[in-house]
């Protein structure tokens, strides 16, 4: 383990190579767990070793920038550019077929098109009935698209308007105070989102991106097959952008 005296170091003197190195080894386990999240989710074409070669990449960006005088600490600041890299990496490779990214804008739409009418979350056969989809058929779909909801809580928008949301933690110190207000209100926006979905798909992404469960640990813990779980995350995460798309503000001039 690093010594908390190393760490404390990283606010007072610059970072040594010593010091880096140690910090490296001691986040690969992080780095290892993150990518093999992301390719349980992915097709066998996809390499771990690939991710895991970007989330290195990642989390040495993390270590270099770190600046403790932010209050974020190192492991959670070191996730967010871990992340970051791997799904980077993964849109440069264009893996997902078109087919795939053209039903995940269609269930965004009819989602949006839907919440409009209603004024709240449409259920899922609502949304299967305005894709005139069963709801069987439906299901597949959201099975089909789980690789595209890889980076969704981190972007708002769609891939190619870059409405990032992992650039709103600072990577410099003029970065961070204008940041704060913007923060406060994406996670605002979020939790209002979250709060107006369906018991189930709260649940889900609660043990999954706070409790870092795995899919079948929740299939177990809510009685559910895990193709299911699977559904219901990617179902919960297209509610959420298009919830963002409408409310959270777009870059300017992004490229």
């Amino acid at each position: 383990m690093i010594a908390r005296e190393d760490v404390k170091s990283l606010e007072t003197a610059p970072l040594t190579a010593e010091l880096r190195e140690k910090l490296i080894l001691e986040h690969l386990p992080q780095v290892k767990l993150i990518a093999r999240r992301i390719h349980e989710r992915l097709p066998v074409s996809v390499s771990l070793d690939d991710l895991i070669s970007a989330g290195v990449l990642g989390l040495i960006a993390a270590i270099d920038r770190y600046d403790a005088s932010h209050d974020v600490k190192l492991k959670t600041y070191a996730e967010y550019k871990i992340r970051g890299a791997i799904l980077d990496s993964l849109r440069g490779l264009d893996w997902a077929p078109r087919q795939q990214r053209k039903r995940a804008k269609l269930i965004e739409a009819a989602i949006a098109s839907l919440e409009q009418t209603h004024h709240r979350m449409p259920t899922e056969e609502e949304i299967a009935a305005q894709l005139d989809l069963s709801v069987a058929e439906y299901q597949e779909w959201l099975s089909d698209v789980r690789g595209l909801t890889l980076g969704s809580l981190e972007n708002a928008g769609t891939e190619e308007d870059g409405c990032d949301l992992l650039r709103y933690l600072a990577d410099s110190d003029e970065d961070w105070p204008s940041q704060i207000v913007e923060r406060a209100e994406l996670e605002r926006l979020l939790a209002e989102a979250i709060e107006r979905m369906p018991q189930l798909e709260r649940t889900v992404l609660s043990l999954y991106y706070y409790e870092e469960m795995t899919l079948r640990e929740i299939a177990k813990i809510v009685d559910l097959h895990e193709s299911r779980i699977s559904q219901l995350k990617s179902q919960a995460i297209l509610r959420l952008r298009s919830y963002m798309q409408k409310r959270w503000p777009q870059q300017k001039g992004a490229a």
